[in-house]
């Protein structure tokens, strides 16, 4: 029986509110912090993603990122990201730690096809190559979460105005089920979370990049100035 209220079923849901609900939680199920390994792609999307979840868990981050082209730029984001964890003070007070992956960009080449299928090279973001990237760096990020006895599982991608954030979240409950860890959802540019990253990229001097990173992406930046 109806209650008179209209559901769109092709509504998206709101990832953002599951985020703070899960989080109001946690805060009253928990006489911990649990611990929650965050995939990280640079230091500016961490920024907000660090401020707002320290407050709840024992943050590690998980640096892997094969995307990133050249290497020079994925080091210079890496090294930009430990810099920042020295300098920010949620991330100093409750230890939030780092990770890093090994650097290999043929598991980028691998994982999205794009060499046997030219047409991925040219999409806009937000297409089917991006899709495959987020499965190849959340999928390693989670193995070594759930191997590693986390309670929580989230990635920071979803900050980015750029990124599909309906795609990052199912990639996240499609994940292998564990008995230890669990995936976070989340929306975090919502609620102003990529404002305030962008506030404290500069309160801190961050660097931010001018392309999401693959060699793709950085053509198609180009072609489109």
């Amino acid at each position: 029986m109806s209650d008179g209220t209209y559901h769109n079923p092709n509504a998206k849901p709101n990832y953002h509110k599951m985020l703070l609900e899960i989080i109001e939680n946690v805060k009253t199920q928990y006489e911990h912090k649990p611990s929650l390994l965050l995939h990280a792609c640079c230091a500016p999307c961490s920024s907000y993603c660090i401020e707002l979840l320290s407050q709840v868990f024992q943050i590690t981050i998980y640096y892997y990122n094969p995307n990133i082209h050249p290497q020079s730029e994925y080091e210079r984001r890496l090294n930009e990201l430990k810099k920042f964890l020295t300098q920010f003070p949620q991330a100093v007070q409750d230890n939030v730690k780092l990770v890093q992956a090994e650097y290999n960009i043929e598991d980028f080449f691998q994982a999205t096809n794009v060499r046997n299928e030219p047409e991925l090279q040219t999409e806009a973001e937000r297409g089917e190559r991006c899709r495959r990237c987020y499965n190849l760096r959340m999928s390693k990020a989670w193995d070594y979460a759930s191997s590693n006895g986390f309670e929580f599982f989230t990635t920071t991608l979803s900050i980015s105005p750029h990124k599909d954030s309906m795609m990052i979240n199912e990639i996240g409950f499609n994940l292998p089920l564990s008995v230890t860890t669990k995936y976070l959802p989340a929306d975090f540019k919502k609620n102003s979370g990529y404002l305030r990253s962008t506030q404290l990229s500069k309160e801190y001097g961050l660097w931010r990049q001018d392309y999401c990173g693959c060699v793709y992406s950085k053509q198609n930046m180009k072609k489109s100035d």
